[in-house]
């Protein structure tokens, strides 16, 4: 997070206030490496709950954290939106992390993650096996991800969304293109292993969040970039989404979603859920043009040879017009050798 160059007097005494306090000031501390449960947070610092989460409301009113709900249970992180966040991580910054008090907070926070990681893995066993018949069906993840980091280009400064998160892996290969990653996804279960996931590669400021893909909890025109990774084949109205992503697009931003051509593998309906079987390129495109959206791309991720596997794989690409339209892009290479 950026360091700001000045602050309100306001928002510089809420602030002090709220943070000018040994526990208060751990948790910013913990909360700097990434969000944590109230549960987490309780398990590091030693204290009760209630305790706990007396001191998050107090940090919470004061604009230096944020909360959001995941089922049952609340995730606090700094609140990267606001100044007041800012100025946390800030005080953040200023700490010797070699303080005793502060190096054991951080050592009880990794044993935290390492359980949290285990049980995660352990869930994501149990469906592995499906996944794994899944992707046998198709050309390879790498082939896909590197056609949908081709897609993305450079990234910028701003923010990005990935929607039906899974396991992640969308968010590892791009978050750190942009400033802000947010990933949702319905499923509790899956955004912990998505959180152990990201973790362990280093990324524990994407945010997560559990939401539903029709009534996104963010404020619209949010994200320069929205991705929909094999979700739409899961539900009932897939167009409705596809409005609803493009709907938290800023002007110029782009949505790229990925899934099946169409197919007559009726298995996947009875085993798997898909409530559909593939979507023709002119179905997608025209979803984008309800959504106001310019599709810039149509095409099948293929292998260096031709070779696409039983279940064509499908990228989109579609272009936010309220803005002047880029030169036209040149050809993508969704090919690897």
């Amino acid at each position: 997070m950026r360091q700001p160059t000045a602050l309100s007097s306001d928002v510089l005494l809420a602030g002090l206030r709220a943070a000018g306090e040994e526990t208060r000031l751990r948790i910013i501390a913990l909360l700097s490496e990434g969000e944590l449960s109230v549960s987490d947070l309780t398990d590091i610092l030693g204290q009760s709950q209630p305790r706990i989460s007396r001191h998050l409301k107090l940090l919470a009113e004061a604009g230096l954290v944020r909360r959001s709900r995941e089922g049952a249970w609340a995730f606090f992180r700094l609140d990267e939106t606001g100044p007041g966040g800012a100025f946390a991580a800030s005080l953040a910054a200023w700490l010797d992390l070699s303080d005793p008090v502060l190096a054991a907070d951080r050592e009880r926070l990794a044993a935290v993650r390492a359980t949290r990681a285990e049980a995660a893995q352990s869930y994501f066993a149990s469906v592995a096996r499906d996944w794994d018949r899944l992707r046998g069906l198709h050309v390879p993840d790498h082939v896909v991800e590197a056609a949908v980091e081709r897609a993305v280009g450079e990234g910028t400064p701003g923010a990005m969304l990935d929607l039906g998160t899974g396991t992640g892996r969308m968010l590892e290969r791009i978050a750190p293109k942009f400033g802000r990653a947010v990933g949702v996804d319905a499923n509790h279960a899956m955004l912990a292993v998505a959180r152990a996931n990201l973790e362990q590669a280093g990324l524990s400021r994407v945010e997560l969040r559990q939401g539903d893909i029709y009534a996104l909890p963010f404020a619209r025109g949010s994200f320069d970039l929205v991705v929909v990774h094999q979700v739409l084949h899961f539900l009932d109205d897939p167009g409705r989404a596809v409005r609803e992503a493009a709907a938290m697009l800023a002007p110029g931003g782009r949505l790229i979603v990925v899934d099946f051509a169409p197919h007559e593998m009726e298995f996947l309906r009875s085993e798997h859920a898909h409530r559909r079987l593939g979507f023709s390129r002119q179905q997608i495109a025209g979803w984008f043009t309800e959504a106001g959206l310019a599709c810039d791309l149509s095409q099948e991720v293929t292998l260096a040879d031709g070779g696409s596997g039983q279940l064509p794989v499908m990228l989109w690409r579609g272009r936010d017009r309220r803005v002047q339209a880029d030169p036209p892009a040149r050809k993508i290479n969704l090919e690897v050798a």
